[in-house]
């Protein structure tokens, strides 16, 4: 049966290259406004699903599955930064502090579908000025939530993660291989 990524991050690509399925990429255009006030878990759940129905819809021979990482502090969401200037006050909200970062997953198939999320907790070292304005100069902050890629040059700031690396990254892929043994690939 064919797998369906519908996503267009070229970190979800890599990770799910790593369970060795053939699949091919196909992402779907999609609000993707979450509510703020709700279970951020059951959001980021149901985010994930709208980014896998569309794809799910025009193929529904393919399980196609679905993913989106939001990052939290203090019960704000800290999306993906436009300008430097942004990333710069996201970076000085997180360093010297904890926060989560939540990954909602969806599988969708005729015979069965589910959602579920990944919560960790990443640690960040203090950081001064200039490496706060360097790092947001860099480029790297832009399209990561929460102005940053654990598996990039900002891991010099990581003190320590508790939960799942890749899932940081954007796709638990043991949770998500463990799921898919029950899925006719």
């Amino acid at each position: 049966m064919e797998l369906i990524l519908a996503s267009g991050s070229p970190r979800r690509r890599e990770l799910l290259e790593v369970l060795g399925h053939p699949f091919r990429v196909e992402a779907a255009e999609i609000d993707e406004t979450i509510d703020t006030q709700g279970d951020l878990r059951k959001e980021i759940e149901k985010l994930s699903y709208r980014k896998a129905l569309p794809v799910f819809e025009k193929h529904p021979e393919a399980i196609v599955i679905g993913a989106d990482t939001i990052v939290t502090l203090d019960g704000e969401i800290l999306g993906k930064p436009k300008t430097e200037e942004t990333a710069e006050a996201m970076l000085h909200k997180l360093q010297g502090r904890t926060h989560e970062v939540i990954t909602g997953v969806s599988i969708l198939s005729a015979a069965k579908s589910e959602s579920f999320s990944v919560t960790s907790q990443v640690t960040f070292f203090p950081m001064d000025e200039e490496e706060i304005r360097e790092y947001a100069a860099s480029g790297e902050a832009f399209d990561k939530a929460g102005a940053y890629g654990i598996q990039g040059s900002a891991s010099r700031f990581i003190e320590g993660i508790v939960g799942d690396y890749y899932a940081i990254m954007g796709l638990p892929v043991s949770a998500l291989y463990e799921r898919l043994k029950d899925y006719p690939l």
